[in-house]
């Protein structure tokens, strides 16, 4: 990262700020509940062949899947994230990243404990992206296996068909989602009540199904199954909530009271009912386990099915595709990824963005994963061993920040360890799914760590090398009063990481030109661990000598730094004179990484790969949205 790249978070409105609206409720409706909301279409079908050896249903497998998928939403979607984690909010905020500002976790020094902490933490946010990579797959190919309900010689069509829709797909990502996301909400309401409809129909040929609301049936038959098909049982059920950790993921952008009450009052009833009959369907004709869902609906009813499971689909997976841009976006600008490219699609909504990098990187991931599995049956073994540790990751972060926040001991440890332990079981459960699949969304997500952690290690030798070429501000102002210079015309805006000492390319351009601007303006941008700061705390003006000032503009980390913005907000809080606007010219200070072989440092590949992003990173004017016209760079070589 160059002198001028600090760090920050972008995203939407805090929720906090935010009324309850029936607008938001079906808005709630698309894009936190498209994930989970789909799993119907797999998930029990995984659960059951899982506890019946691949053969026809056992009854009892049956009813076993039925009552551990529901008492698996009560207890992990509904009682853990719906009542539990949704209070852990930064301001507003939810996710990964908005959890490690909770816990200070950002600015942790190196071997200490909360260092320790965000490497954990940023391995979650590694997580999301092959769940990412995972989701559209495996949501897409189920919907389109329908098909082969009806006419199984189309089956060699499945995979072609979810390619084309998934390429078309990320093709239109660069245009935005506005007129997708008008009707993310209406569709899934659509698909939640034909959900209902078709689990009360099988539900009222078979209602003996209704036993499995006992949870005593669940563990009746874990217990008595043996390991081998618990352990599979338990990995298959646990798709059925995979897509629940959107509920804290997208809480700014909805508010906690909208998303618990599209959960209780909708979601959940309508989710449990599809289970409990497709259930019913399995009782009474168990042939039916090569696609319950499908053979649920009557046969005239298949192919529009097929239509609103592959629309349900796709809003499931921008939706996740959507979270990856938004975690992106955060990420870059706390520092933890190289600054990209990043187009808002919506200049009325901030929150949608297009990250062309991410997008055909994530396209190329989620297309290998339909060619390598090629079914959605071998794609569930690939499902769940992220979103598990994922889910086991928020339950400990969720449990530090109530500590934090003064919560009673023994009462974190009662509840956040019943939740942990859960979690620890359905992860080991997805475990054993390693090598059938499970490695390929680990894989990706360690690739993503392995960059988030060497570029912020990479940032800290760099900035430890930038400390001792900077000088003092005292040294410097004395040492112009003995320097014949050429006065420039205009301001000159030096943008710096550090909030004291000289940046180098300031001292630079002194030493080489023998010229200084009439007004000079050091600029800093600093990331608060808060979602917003309001824009009359927006900048800090400090007087270094007449026309030469230190001016730090604040952002909150769900913000977007723009330097023209901020230096404007000054001058309008009179923090600044009007004058130091005209004629700016914004020096920047671009570094080039020499990776040395040391004792000190990182190993020489992370050096290596930290100056590869480095050199491809976004440049500064940009991602500060400074005009190009404006733009100075001045070139420094630094090794690390």
């Amino acid at each position: 990262m160059s002198e001028s790249h600090v760090r920050a978070e972008g995203g939407a409105e805090p929720a906090a700020a935010r009324r309850f609206r029936p607008a938001l409720l079906l808005g709630a409706l698309g894009v936190v509940y498209g994930d989970i909301g789909t799993s119907p279409l797999y998930a029990y079908k995984e659960a059951v062949r899982a506890a019946s050896g691949g053969g026809n249903a056992d009854p009892i497998a049956v009813v076993g899947a039925v009552s551990l998928i529901l008492w698996a939403l009560i207890l992990i979607v509904s009682l853990k994230y719906a009542v539990l984690i949704l209070r852990a909010d930064n301001a507003g905020e939810g996710g990964i990243v908005a959890m490690l500002a909770l816990l200070g976790a950002r600015h942790a020094k190196p071997r200490s404990w909360k260092a320790l902490l965000l490497v954990v933490g940023l391995i979650g946010a590694a997580l999301l992206y092959g769940d990412g990579a995972i989701t559209p797959a495996i949501s897409v190919l189920s919907a389109i296996e329908g098909l082969k309900v009806d006419a199984p010689a189309l089956g060699r069509y499945v995979v072609p068909i979810t390619i084309a829709i998934l390429v078309a797909l990320f093709l239109v990502q660069s245009k935005g989602v506005a007129f997708i996301g008008r009707i993310f909400g209406p569709v899934m309401l659509l698909w939640f009540v034909v959900l209902t409809l078709m689990g009360i129909s099988g539900i009222l040929h078979k209602p003996e199904i209704l036993q499995a609301a006992n949870p005593l049936k669940a563990v009746e038959f874990l217990v008595h199954a043996g390991w081998h098909v618990s352990f599979a049982m338990l990995g298959a059920a646990f798709l059925a909530v995979t897509g629940g950790e959107a509920m804290y993921a997208d809480l700014g952008h909805f508010g906690a009271r909208p998303i618990r009450v599209a959960w209780f009052a909708l979601v959940l009833p309508a989710l449990v009912i599809n289970y409990f009959g497709q259930g019913a369907l399995l009782l009474a004709s168990p042939d039916a386990i090569e696609n319950p869902f499908y053979r649920l609906a009557p046969g005239w009813a298949h192919y529009p099915l097929i239509g609103l499971a592959t629309m349900a689909t796709v809003i499931a997976s921008q939706a996740i595709i959507s979270g990856v841009f938004s975690l992106t976006q955060q990420s870059v600008q706390l520092g933890f990824l190289p600054p990209m490219h990043i187009v808002q699609t919506a200049s009325e909504e901030r929150g949608q963005i297009y990250v062309p990098a991410v997008n055909w990187l994530l396209a190329a991931a989620t297309i290998a994963a339909v060619v390598i599995f090629e079914s959605s049956d071998a794609l569930a073994g690939a499902y769940g061993i992220a979103v598990s540790l994922l889910m086991a990751i928020t339950t400990l972060l969720a449990a530090l920040i109530a500590r934090r926040w003064g919560y009673n001991l023994v009462a974190i440890l009662a509840v956040n360890g019943f939740f942990l332990l859960i979690d620890l079981v359905f992860l080991g459960a997805n475990s054993v799914k390693l090598f059938e699949g499970g490695w390929f969304p680990l894989v990706l997500a360690g690739f993503v760590a392995l960059m988030m952690l060497t570029w912020r290690r990479g940032n800290q030798l760099v900035e430890e090398a930038r400390v001792g070429l900077r000088q003092p501000e005292d040294v410097f102002l004395a040492s112009l009063q003995h320097q014949d210079l050429v006065r420039v015309r205009g301001t000159g805006v030096f943008l710096s990481a550090a909030m004291h000492g000289i940046p180098m390319h300031l001292s630079r351009f002194v030493e080489r030109s023998h010229a200084l601007p009439e007004r000079v303006m050091i600029v800093s941008a600093q990331y608060e661990e808060t979602p917003t700061v309001p824009r009359e705390e927006r900048s800090h003006v400090t007087i270094l000598a007449p026309d030469f000032y230190r001016v730090t503009l604040r952002y909150g980390f769900m913000e977007e730094a723009s330097i023209p913005d901020g230096l404007a907000c000054a001058v309008e809080h009179r923090r600044l004179p009007p004058q130091m606007l005209d004629d700016l010219t914004v020096f920047i200070g671009h570094e080039t990484i020499i990776p040395k072989n040391d004792d000190r440092g990182m190993q020489p590949w992370r050096e290596s790969l930290y100056a590869f992003m480095q050199r491809n990173a976004e440049r500064t004017g940009a991602f500060f949205g400074v005009p190009t016209r404006q733009v100075v760079e001045v070139g420094t070589e630094i090794e690390i």
